[in-house]
């Protein structure tokens, strides 16, 4: 329950970090000293991160239609948990991984791993720690969620390796961070469908669009260590992207209501995202890195916009 009321209140804190480093000291300098570096590790200070990885389990946890409403809420309360835990693990991998690259990147050369706060050893024992939390909470759910949730560890594994072989890393985070998607309507129907197939689909093109947006903060540096991503294989062609990546999810998440016989209503209710999205791509000048951070934290938004979208599927 301490990590729900983190995740929600850390929302609403300012960003006091440098406009060159993603370290938020913010509320974290109130920790203990000796806490302070594994709260930044795991980006709990940026909570950014952990809702985008909470919304698609929300919407696969919303879709179905017929699932008594305490399962739905005990769901989503277990998934906001697992939310925080499995992002913050996943960070660990990712600087393990990145800790040479993220010396020679102004943004991240003060992240704990990379700045020597902390080692590599002490970084497994608290990844150990978090997957430990993760396991237990894996095991309040069904079977078949076991199951997807393990294998979503490999694709945790697999992401920070996918910038150093292709030019599409942000395709392998689409179906990490959406992976919450089938999970989270494995968890409450008990099995799969065509209906979450799609929706996984569009929480897929929906991450490609934002963290596209995302990587045009680092362009630069990536260019000169020799980082791929989808934004510098864009290029000056990022806004065309970024929009056939939104389009493409709300082309998917039609094809998931229909699947799911949602009411006209519900479907109309797709424009709110829309209109989101379309605001983000009028926003969006790749040159300027304030405004894609400013972007790339409105899918916050665009995914309550989308769950909301998804309930009056329910109600309606």
């Amino acid at each position: 329950m301490f990590s729900i009321v983190l995740f929600i209140l850390s929302g609403f804190v300012v960003n006091q970090s440098s406009s060159r480093s993603d370290i938020n000291l913010s509320w974290v300098r109130f920790l203990p000293q000796s806490l302070q570096p594994y709260a930044l590790l795991s980006r709990i200070d940026r909570p950014i991160g952990s809702w985008l990885l909470f919304l698609p389990g929300m919407w696969g946890i919303l879709l179905p239609h017929d699932i008594p409403i305490m399962t739905r809420i005990k769901l989503i309360i277990l998934f906001a948990i697992g939310s925080v835990v499995m992002r913050s693990a996943g960070c660990v991998v990712n600087d393990i991984w990145d800790r040479d690259i993220d010396r020679q990147v102004a943004r991240t050369q003060q992240r704990p791993i990379a700045n020597g706060t902390i080692s590599v050893k002490q970084a497994l024992i608290f990844l150990f720690f978090l997957l430990m939390i993760g396991f237990v909470i894996l095991l309040q759910l069904n079977p078949l969620s076991w199951v997807l949730g393990a294998s979503s560890l490999i694709l945790v594994a697999l992401y920070p390796g996918a910038k150093r072989i292709t030019w599409w890393p942000q395709l392998v985070l689409g179906f990490t961070f959406g992976f919450g998607a089938p999970l989270g309507y494995a968890a409450a129907t008990g099995y799969l469908s065509w209906t979450q197939a799609a929706l996984y689909s569009a929480t897929i093109f929906w991450q490609i669009g934002f963290d596209t947006i995302y990587g045009y903060q680092d362009i630069e540096d990536d260019q000169r260590v020799g980082v791929k991503s989808t934004a510098r294989w864009a290029g000056e062609a990022g806004k065309q992207f970024v929009a056939v990546n939104y389009g493409l999810c709300i082309a998917c998440l039609l094809i998931t209501s229909i699947l799911n016989h949602n009411s006209s209503i519900a479907m109309l209710a797709l424009l709110f995202p829309v209109i989101h999205f379309v605001w983000q791509i009028i926003k969006f000048d790749l040159h300027d890195p304030k405004i894609c951070l400013t972007l790339f934290k409105s899918n916050r938004d665009a995914g309550l916009l989308i769950a909301l979208a998804l309930l009056i599927g329910n109600l309606i």
